[in-house]
């Protein structure tokens, strides 16, 4: 894949005007950001932070409430993928604060795993990635990589995250297109968290080994 193409033309969509700025536009706005970051990171590229940034400042300004869980759950992403420590806690925080944790969707659920684990409450988090387990509307290897990360289980999350990796070699459909495995390179950042050290596999949906720790620029 070309990424210096697909992240110019990115970029130009990112600048497109598009009427008032509301809440469709921020999402909009939010997925562009975060589709140009993931194109950097496959490059190396260390502006990659600066979009990731962007893009959780996008999706965090657009929450309206309801059960859109997907803009916290790519606020938080975004940011550990910039290596943004305080954007993370804050974030994470607020995301609680919605009352994750204990909401029926595993969406939601979802949500609440990363925050606890970003905040290091993994017992809390343990919890609440065995609900996602017991879901058939939930992917169960993602499911199992969170139980794993917060258990420092090393050989479960092997197993887990590699399933996570061979899922998205084989998708069909990306956020704009860009044909990255953000899920699994963030299961890498909350693993390294809990001191499991496992090197993700090699595969085209994945930066090159080196190009993988999130952009402090």
């Amino acid at each position: 894949m070309d990424w210096a193409a697909f992240v110019r033309e990115r970029q130009a969509r990112y600048t497109e005007p598009h009427g008032e700025l509301d809440e469709r536009g921020l999402v909009r706005q939010g997925n562009v950001a975060y589709a140009v970051a993931l194109g950097l990171l496959m490059t190396g590229d260390p502006a990659a932070g600066e979009w990731f940034r962007r893009a959780a400042a996008r999706w965090r300004d657009s929450w309206r409430g309801g059960e859109s869980w997907g803009r916290p759950i790519g606020a938080l992403k975004a940011s550990l993928l910039a290596g943004d420590d305080a954007a993370v806690e804050e974030l994470a925080r607020w995301t609680l604060e919605l009352g994750t944790a204990s909401v029926d969707s595993p969406i939601g659920r979802y949500a609440a795993t990363l925050a606890l684990l970003a905040l290091g409450r993994v017992q809390e988090a343990r919890h609440v990635a065995v609900t996602l387990r017991e879901r058939d509307d939930f992917p169960r290897d993602v499911a199992d990589a969170l139980a794993a990360v917060a258990a420092v289980d090393v050989v479960g999350y092997v197993e887990a995250v590699e399933s996570v990796v061979a899922s998205f070699e084989t998708r069909a459909e990306f956020l704009e297109d860009a044909r990255v495995a953000d899920t699994a390179l963030v299961l890498d950042l909350l693993a390294r968290r809990r001191g499991i050290g496992v090197e993700l596999p090699a595969s085209d949906v994945l930066p090159a080994r080196g190009l993988r720790r999130p952009s402090h620029g």
